[in-house]
């Protein structure tokens, strides 16, 4: 059950026992001011909670009041974190607006200062933070991992006669680093709630071991996706082994996907990303969900295919109205069935379904709606014809659901 502690970044909740929060990043150079309004707003569009933008000089610190004040003029109230790095300290105290427009800071321990001035520039920021009532995310990377703390454990581990590899030493730095710097900002007065936890690596196994280590250690809210996952099927299938496996453990609050986009390629995949596999884990839904068979030598491929396309395109286009007008909408089951072996018991299992004539079939397509059969479509229009049956449906079925 959730407590009465969570982190509040600009009225999006994160915290254990809260659902999961998406969020996203955008790439665009943050003075360039245009162009990061309009990039927040197609990932926001696209179903992002939360976007990250890099600050990283005096410039991108003084254009965040402006982007937050253009986005709120547009109708988005979307969560900003700062992306700090080095001399995020530094931009804090010198451009207040920055520090008050924000919603949360992000910092990394590994780089935040170095020597002497470590502790000092990570002091700054969390009275900052704590002074403005701002969330901090305590993000590790292991790219940028604090060096001192990664010698200590290695030389201690090769004082007990290397008990450990190097990979379970890196591992265990990582680990330390995040609780040991959550641990310092709560002592210099930032309370438990307002810190989140990131600890980001490359390979799916590491981040798994990670995560399980810091959900048992610690009851910090926790922000999981691999630092970098890379580019096209590789990124998606490393992002989705690692997600899936954490957040069917109930390990992670917030989630990215770090995904490297081919040019031309919008950001907003990676959000769609997210949604879908906490749709696919049956966590929490963001649009209706249409199941669809992969075709066989018993179908005529092209056409339901071309019909599964059409009903997503019609999703696609409705969702803006139907999220508002019908919040529920997004639990509606679809399915588009190719032919007679599993198309029926599909469609009846789904809240609304149409199973496709087969090769060598009769030409008759039947709608089964809540599991009984209620429509047959022929013809060449079985496609406009299903799309206004489907459109009835959300009408009458979700009008007066409200939560």
């Amino acid at each position: 059950m959730p407590t009465n502690k969570y982190a509040d970044v600009g009225g999006v909740i994160i915290g254990r026992g809260y659902p999961i929060v998406v969020q996203s990043m955008t790439s665009s150079p943050t003075q360039n001011i245009e162009q990061t309004v309009n990039e927040i707003i197609e990932l926001a569009d696209a179903g992002s909670e939360i976007v990250r933008i890099t600050v990283n000089n005096i410039k991108a610190a003084i254009a965040v009041p402006i982007i937050k004040d253009k986005l709120i003029s547009r109708g988005y109230k979307i969560p900003l974190v700062g992306c700090f790095h080095y001399n995020g300290h530094q931009l804090l105290k010198q451009i207040s607006d920055c520090a008050k427009s924000l919603d949360k800071y992000r910092i990394n321990p590994g780089n935040v200062g170095f020597g002497n001035n470590r502790d000092k520039n990570l002091e700054q920021i969390i009275e900052i933070a704590s002074y403005y009532k701002k969330p901090i995310r305590i993000g590790v990377n292991w790219g940028s991992l604090d060096k001192t703390v990664l010698d200590s454990l290695m030389k201690k581990n090769a004082e007990t006669g290397y008990k450990k590899s190097d990979q379970e030493v890196l591992r265990e730095a990582i680990i330390t680093s995040a609780l040991s710097n959550a641990s310092y900002a709560e002592k210099i007065g930032l309370p438990s709630h307002m810190i989140i936890i990131s600890a980001k690596v490359s390979r799916v196994p590491d981040l798994i071991s990670i995560y399980r280590e810091l959900y048992f250690r610690s009851n910090y809210a926790l922000h999981v996706g691999l630092t970098e996952a890379g580019l096209g099927n590789k990124g998606i299938v490393s992002t989705t082994a690692a997600l899936s496996i954490l957040l069917k453990d109930g390990i992670g609050n917030t989630i990215r996907a770090s995904l490297t986009q081919s040019p031309g390629e919008p950001r907003s995949n990676e959000v769609q990303l997210c949604l879908d596999i906490l749709q696919s884990l049956g966590l929490r839904n963001s649009r209706p969900s249409i199941t669809a068979c992969p075709g066989c030598g018993r179908t005529n491929s092209d056409y339901f295919r071309k019909l599964a396309q059409t009903v997503e395109d019609m999703i696609t286009e409705k969702m803006s109205i139907w999220r508002q007008k019908y919040p529920k909408v997004v639990d509606l089951r679809i399915a588009v069935m190719g032919c007679i072996v599993n198309g029926p018991g599909e469609s009846k299992h789904a809240d609304i379904g149409i199973s496709l004539p087969g090769d060598g079939e009769y030409p008759l397509a039947p709608v089964f709606i809540n599991g009984k059969k209620c429509y047959t479509l022929r013809g060449d229009n079985i496609a406009g014809e299903f799309c206004k049956i489907l459109d009835n449906y959300v009408e009458n079925n979700f009008s007066n659901i409200i939560n």
